[in-house]
Order: C-alpha cells, then structure tokens, then sequence
C-alpha cells in the first residue's frame, strides 16, 4: 500500500534564496567530465534497484550500469510485473551489461508495494522512476532507509509532494547520501558552459528569458469503452499515467520542467516571486484531465520576466530552445544544437559533446566512490515547484505567489491507494472557477 506525506513545513522565498546561492555557484562551476574519482574505501560493489521499469526507468538502469564497472543491478520493481520483464529482457540482451544484470525471480517485485520490498531488498542506490505523482514516498521510504538515489524528474505532482521532498533532501544531507537529479541538461557539457558564461555576465545582467516546449502529446487516452473488463480504477489510471495530473502533474510539470529548470538555472536558482498563465485543453482526451497547452510568465526580483510556452498538440510546429535576453546581448539554445552568444562578447560552443544521461550517472557513482555525497534535493524540489506553480496559475486563472504555490495545502495524490478501490478522475480544471487552494 502507497502512503502519501503531508508534511507541514513551510518555505519561502527568502530560505530558497538563502539556500540557493551554493546551489547556483555549484552549478556554474566547470564540469567534471570523468567518472573515475573511486576512493579506496568505497571500491566495493554498489549494488542497485531500480523502481520503475519503464522506458526511462530502464534507461538509467543502463546508465547506472555503464557509469562504474563494479555496479550490480539486482533488484527491480514496478506495479505491472510484465514491465519488470520487458526492461529485464532489455538490459540482458545488451551484451556489455548483461553480465552484472543478476536479478533472481526473489528479487523482481510487482505490486503497489513493490518499492519498499526494492529499497528492503539490501540495494545500496535505488533509481526512482516510477511516474512523478509516487516520487514522494518513493523518495522518502529510500532516504530512511539510507540508500543513494537517482531521483528523475519532476519530484512531485503537488505542493505537499514538493515539501516531503525538500524535508527528505534535508535529511538525505544529515545522512551524508547522495541524491542525484533527473533534470538532465544541468549534466550536458555546452549547457554548462553557457549558464557559467551568462552567471559570469559576459553579455550583462539577465533581463528576461523565454523558453519554449512545442511537441506531440505523448501518450492519448483511450475511451472509457476500451478498459478492459474487470479493470479498476486505479490501475486504468495508472496503466495512462500521463494524462492524470496526480500521476504526472501535466504536461508542462512532467515534461516542459527541464525548460522551467532551465529558466531557474539562469536565474541562478533564485525563485520567482509570482506568476500569471493562460492555456486549456484544445484536444479532446477522454477522461484524462490534463490540459494540451499552456503559456506562463514568472515575474523575478528585480524587474525580470521569465516566459514559458508550452504545448503538446500533434501537426503543430515543434520547438523545444530558450533565449536570454540580457543587457550586453542574448544568449540562444536553439534546440539540440550547439548554444551561443552575440553581443557584448561572441562566443559558440565548440567544445566535446556530452551523453547528460550518462553522465548524471557518472557524476552520481562518482560521488559515492569519493564520499563526498552530492544533493541535489533543493533546486530539484524548486523547479518542480515553479512548474506546478505554472499549472496552479493557469488551472485558476489567478496570480500565484511563490508562497501562495509553496504553501499549498492542495493535495491531489490520494493518501492511500489499493487496486479495488473507487478512484474518480477529477473534472478536467477551468479558469475563473477552479479554486486556489
């Protein structure tokens, strides 16, 4: 059975501010390219469990494996045990880990209690990545139980969720564990190398940004019609995750965080004291309640915009950049390709490429070898929180406070979950109606 925190702590700008700026200079910092920093006192083998055998889930157990040549997988666990199988099958068949694959039929666990029986399992690092509305108790139950984490994103699915996050981080430091984030260009070498450059104020101080998340929808609803019978609730939620919002925030939390994060990466991780959204839901989706589109502006200290568009609509120009706009020139990430500047200073990135996903894992593995653990905890739960803070104001139609989003008391993941019970979807949310909570 699934449990869900409602921790009461309370945060506001000034402790993210505060707690930011070691964040922000980390960061900014050159990045370290190489995985091979083993202390001798942390030479054994790490063994692993991944939570969560989805597509990404079984692409960071691959990540995770290629990262040290002495990681073992051997645990895995998901709701459905055909998806512990199928990424079993996946990573066996690559033949340069199928080796130190060595997961025994005792140790592939199915079933809404799957995680706790991965993270009981003797694992030493758990890879969360179980759709977001979980990772809250998956995170904490991995935290208490003094396991290394590899935390995708985004963390959360609502306010609650983002402060049992931020008290798990926080606990995660007391232990001296080290808690990786999933929001993987802070791990892409030219990315790295344009956010310093842009902290550095080559161009002048950051004016405004816009970034943008135009793509297809990910994965449609089917109709009601189509359960199959015998089906519950939950499950026919859970097997559509993505178009629920307890499940997956909505498409700008689940998927367009990485461009919100990119936003708080070049405002150095310092929050925004408010914001104002549009959008809806332009494609019918059956019973999912998430909407399609959705147009944000955040207000930062200091008299500086940040603007988000974000839609998932099929036969639509796709777009996925960011541009800063700053007093000296403008720095641009046009897509995939290679970032650059113009102004003030000129520069491209001409520099190595960089394989983020690995490398995340590399710098995660990396750091337990050294024991000198990494957490990531606080700008992982704030840029979840900007994100969520976007669907609260565009749910609404009001303007939203960082502290109106940080002390939401709006919980939307159900506090205990079994797969016969009664489950109803939400109304899909409707401006000017829905409620600021």
């Amino acid at each position: 059975m699934n449990t869900h925190s409602n921790s009461s702590s309370q945060q506001t700008r000034r402790d993210f501010i505060k707690s930011s700026a070691a964040v922000g200079a980390a960061l900014s910092a050159p990045a370290i390219l190489s995985s091979n920093l083993f202390a001798a006192e942390n030479s054994g083998t790490l063994r692993v469990g991944l939570i969560g055998c989805g597509g990404r889930g079984s692409g960071a157990a691959a990540q995770a494996l290629t990262a040290d040549n002495n990681v073992v997988l051997t645990a895995m666990g998901d709701a459905f045990p055909e998806q512990i199988e199928s990424s079993l099958k996946g990573l066996q068949d690559n033949a340069k880990l199928a080796a130190r694959v060595k997961v025994p039929q005792e140790n592939r666990f199915s079933g809404l209690d799957a995680y706790q029986k991965v993270i009981d399992s003797g694992v030493d690092v758990v890879l969360l990545a179980s759709p977001p509305g979980f990772r809250p108790v998956h995170f904490k139950a991995a935290v208490e139980a003094n396991k290394h984490v590899f935390c995708e994103k985004p963390v959360a699915t609502d306010a609650p969720g983002v402060r049992s996050v931020l008290e798990s981080a926080k606990l995660a430091k007391t232990k001296k564990l080290s808690v990786v984030s999933g929001f993987c260009w802070r791990a892409e070498g030219a990315r790295r190398e344009f956010y310093k450059r842009i902290h550095d104020g080559e161009i002048g101080a950051v004016r405004a940004i816009y970034a943008n998340y135009y793509g297809g929808p990910v994965r449609a609803m089917p109709a009601a019609s189509k359960r199959p019978s015998g089906m519950g609730d939950l499950e026919w939620q859970m097997r559509y995750w993505y178009n629920f919002t307890w499940l997956s925030g909505d498409g700008l939390v689940e998927q367009a965080c990485h461009s919100v994060d990119k936003i708080a990466w070049a405002m150095k991780d310092v929050p925004p004291t408010k914001a104002v959204a549009v959008g809806g839901r332009q494609i019918p989706n059956n019973e999912g309640n998430i909407y399609d589109h959705i147009f944000v502006v955040y207000d930062f200290p200091g008299d500086v915009k940040g603007f988000l568009g974000q839609r998932q609509i099929s036969n639509c120009h796709n777009e996925n950049s960011d541009t800063v706009m700053c007093a000296d020139g403008v720095g641009k990430i046009p897509g995939w390709s290679d970032p650059y500047l113009t102004g003030k200073s000129t520069w491209k990135y001409r520099g190595p490429k960089t394989d983020m996903y690995q490398q995340e894992h590399n710098e995660l593995f990396a750091s337990i070898r050294a024991g000198d653990a990494r957490n990531d905890g606080d700008w992982m739960a704030q840029s979840t929180l900007m994100a969520i803070m976007a669907r609260m104001a565009a749910y609404t139609g009001q303007e939203v406070s960082w502290e109106d989003a940080m002390n939401s008391k709006e919980s939307i993941v159900p506090a205990t979950l079994d797969w016969k019970m009664k489950l109803s979807i939400k109304p899909m949310a409707t401006p000017g109606v829905t409620e600021l909570v």
